[in-house]
């Protein structure tokens, strides 16, 4: 099946998806890596500056991005790959957190972004996370899941990230910049995140990885009437 999980940004949507895929051994896909490696691109090539974009060479290059998430065996994590480089550290920076929400409100990247998407849960068994997975890339997933969580949690979740990878931040910009990317993401025009009619909500505030995952469970055998292996 396609298990589609929407939410808002650090509300560890690609986490609880990741370990749902290793239990289930399905297809992991992080979407919003996708459009943070589509971010790094602009940045990297002179693309995007601030708030600033030069939106014909974006689209002109589209093509050009070979965006992958592989399991590294070595590692046992997903990682993001753009143009046959390892980009997963490189993507998770502050400078391309500010400047996603920017990218991926734009028409002509989604429409990228989703048709790669489509095309890798063509035969199903995929857990993907994201905006708009359960309202637009797969409509018709047999389970759908938004998840969210208060903002000054996931700011904090975020904040210990950065500062754990050695990144030095204050914790009012990560939250304020969490704030932005919700209002962008909730009143974008293109795709904008809300919560399917027949998704299911897990306010994973005060909850472990173990408890969301007994919680999946639970709900994985409501829906098929077997047991997660």
């Amino acid at each position: 099946m396609i298990i589609a999980i929407d939410g808002h940004s650090s509300c560890g949507k690609s986490s609880f998806a990741k370990a749902i895929a290793l239990r289930l051994g399905y297809i992991y896909i992080d979407s919003g890596a996708m459009y943070r490696a589509v971010t790094f691109y602009c940045l990297e090539n002179n693309l995007m500056q601030g708030s600033s974009l030069d939106y014909l060479a974006l689209i002109q290059a589209l093509p050009e991005m070979d965006i992958k998430i592989k399991f590294e065996k070595e590692r046992h994590k997903y990682e993001t790959w753009l143009n046959g480089i390892n980009v997963e550290e490189a993507i998770r920076k502050p400078s391309v957190s500010e400047s996603v929400s920017l990218i991926a409100k734009i028409k002509e990247v989604r429409e990228q972004m989703v048709k790669i998407q489509r095309s890798i849960g063509a035969n199903k068994g995929i857990a993907m996370d994201g905006r708009d997975i359960g309202t637009v890339v797969f409509p018709k997933a047999e389970i759908k899941i938004f998840m969210t969580a208060s903002l000054e949690i996931r700011a904090s979740r975020r904040y210990k990230e950065f500062i754990e990878n050695g990144m030095i931040v204050n914790f009012e910009d990560v939250l304020n910049n969490l704030k932005t990317r919700d209002e962008i993401d909730t009143n974008r025009e293109e795709s904008p995140l809300r919560k399917a009619d027949d998704a299911i909500l897990l306010d994973n505030s005060h909850l472990t990885p173990i408890e969301q995952m007994e919680w999946f469970e639970k709900l994985y055998f409501q829906m098929t009437g077997s047991h997660a292996q």
